[in-house]
């Protein structure tokens, strides 16, 4: 699936839940700049996020799986951040920001994978950020909170600078991602 319709879907998923202060900047999904598609290893667990789908979000999931090879996957740390297990099962893709095929300097959107067995340490960054998660339960922290499960399918805010963190078990999360405000191409904080 081209990144146009992936958008597409995915704006229709979000305005189902609510978040429409998030929806306001989006753009026309018109592709504005060629991208160089670039596969990660962690592009491996998508057919696995598939089946572990709800009904109502494999054909998102689905979606992304068949378009990743002609995505620009990115990872925003290196191997001395978290080391090479930890890059083997991460990495995202933008359809819509700095970086990706549609531009905006107001909205970043696009999904993150997380291999099984992946922690994710807390970081904080200056831009607002709601994630959906599309596939695998995993456990997410906020603030100083314990971590609790989420179910695919709940969304999830967290205001600028408040540190998070994701755990991954047995699957692979698929979460889509907006963020707003701030500087949309920065390096999360990690939170020690």
């Amino acid at each position: 699936m081209e990144a146009v319709a992936l958008a597409h879907d995915l704006r229709a998923v979000f305005a189902r839940l609510g978040v429409d202060a998030f929806l306001s900047d989006w753009p026309d999904l018109v592709p504005g700049r060629a991208v160089a598609a670039r596969v990660l290893p962690v592009c491996r667990w998508l057919e696995q996020a598939v089946a572990g789908a709800p009904p109502d979000l494999v054909p998102l999931v689905r979606g992304l799986r068949e378009g990743a090879a002609d995505l620009p996957w990115g990872q925003t740390y290196g191997a001395q951040d978290f080391g090479a297990a930890f890059l083997d099962g991460y990495g995202w893709t933008e359809l819509i920001g700095l970086r990706g095929p549609m531009a905006s300097c107001r909205v970043a959107v696009g999904f993150l994978v997380l291999g099984p067995g992946v922690d994710y340490p807390s970081h904080a960054h200056e831009a607002e950020e709601i994630y959906l998660p599309l596939s695998g339960a995993a456990l997410w922290q906020r603030g100083d909170a314990d971590y609790a499960e989420v179910q695919p399918g709940a969304c999830i805010h967290h205001e600028s600078w408040v540190p998070h963190a994701m755990r991954t078990g047995a699957e692979p999360l698929v979460a889509a991602y907006v963020w707003r405000g701030g500087d949309l191409a920065a390096k999360s904080r990690i939170v020690a």
